[in-house]
Parts: C-alpha cells; structure tokens; sequence
C-alpha cells in the first residue's frame, strides 16, 4: 500500500547527497532534494502507482502530505500521480490542485500540473471561463498556466480564449510569462501558423521580444 512514511523511506535509501546539492543550486535553492534524477525517481513509485490506478481512488491525504514535505522529489510524485490517475478526477477537484499551484511554486511542478488541468478543462464547459479568471489572477504563476493550459490541443485549441488570455497577459515584464506566450503560440503555429502569424501582427506592438522570438520560431 502506497503510503508517505513508505514513500520516504524509499526516497532515502539510495538518496544521493552530492546530486541534491546540484539540484538545489538548479533550482535557486528554494527546495531540498534526496538527489534523484527523473527516471530514478520516477522507478521508486511505478509500481505503487500502477497499483494505484487500478483502485481507481485518489488519496488526497497522501498528496497533501507529499506536497507539504520539504524535498522536492515528493512534489514530482505528487504531479506523476495526478498524471497518472487524471481519469479518475472531477472538476471539482480543481479547488485541491490549485491549492497546490499556489504554493512551493516554480516552473517545474506549474508546467507539470498543467497537465491534468488541461485534461480536467478539455470538454468541461467551465474550463475556459475558470482558465480566463486565472489569467487576470494576481499571481503570475497561476496566470502561466492559463497561458499554457491548451498546449497540444491543436484542431481542438479554443482560439478565441488563447487570444483573449495571452491579452490579458501583454504588457508583462515577468520572465516566465512571456515565455510562456511564446510557447502558446509557438506549439499552435504547427497547427495553424496563419493564426499565430496574424496574432502577432495585430498585437506586435505589445508583446515581449521573448514572446515574438519564440512564438515565430516555426513560422516562415
């Protein structure tokens, strides 16, 4: 049975104190690691998560444990394991994983919980107006994943909410904003690239250089 205190004892056993310093420093030191890279990691849970996902039953307890830790491994676990069981969750569990969006935040965990938000969003009629508040949202990191949250989509992409989101986001001089713009309109323009190339015409004026680099990246 899949379990915290289990989980950190797995963690710790071959915990790799040399790699956690460099992993630490990577991330400006504002976590602590046990020193795993991903498959590593990832190979400590599989099989619990395997067997998870068969119960079909998310234990919040445990994610909210996991998030709360210090290492930051048990945040990626948190993420895989939301990934992993994203069939089983409700819309209304997007109130639990924006808790976890808003906190012991940095780049690597928000792009990672875009992915069962994306999922959560897709068909659900609420997702684009909830996914437009958050990109009026006071934090920016919240504000990035409304930018990013229809990554992939391609035909299916909702043009005029990625339109109105990235709007609400021009004028920014936050780094991790703009980039994220820049790949908004990078990954559609495989798709639609007379959509992207128009966006950033009508709008070149307002956007970060950042935003234009990477959002022409594919473009003609």
């Amino acid at each position: 049975m899949l379990g915290y205190e289990k989980l950190q004892e797995q963690f710790a056993t071959e915990a790799n104190p040399e790699l956690a310093v460099q992993m630490k420093k990577y991330l400006r030191n504002q976590f602590e690691f046990y020193g795993y890279h991903t498959k590593g990691r990832k190979a400590v849970y599989h099989a619990e998560l395997l067997a998870t996902k068969k119960t079909g039953v998310i234990d919040w307890s445990l994610l909210d444990q996991c998030w709360k830790d210090p290492h930051r491994e048990m945040q990626y676990f948190v993420c895989d394991y939301l990934i992993t069981m994203k069939r089983y969750l409700q819309f209304t569990d997007m109130k639990k994983i924006e808790q976890y969006a808003r906190t012991r935040q940095w780049w690597d965990t928000i792009d990672s919980l875009i992915k069962p938000i994306s999922y959560l969003t897709w068909n659900n009629p609420h997702g684009a107006e909830l996914m437009l508040q958050w990109s009026m949202d006071d934090d920016f990191w919240i504000r990035r994943i409304a930018i990013e949250y229809q990554l992939l989509r391609k035909e299916a992409t909702d043009t005029q909410t990625l339109s109105d989101i990235i709007q609400n986001n021009l004028g920014s001089q936050e780094f991790f904003i703009n980039k994220a713009i820049g790949w908004a309109l990078r990954d559609y323009s495989k798709t639609n690239p007379a959509w992207v190339r128009q966006f950033i015409r009508e709008n070149y004026d307002q956007m970060a250089n950042l935003s234009i680099k990477e959002g022409s990246k594919y473009l003609d």
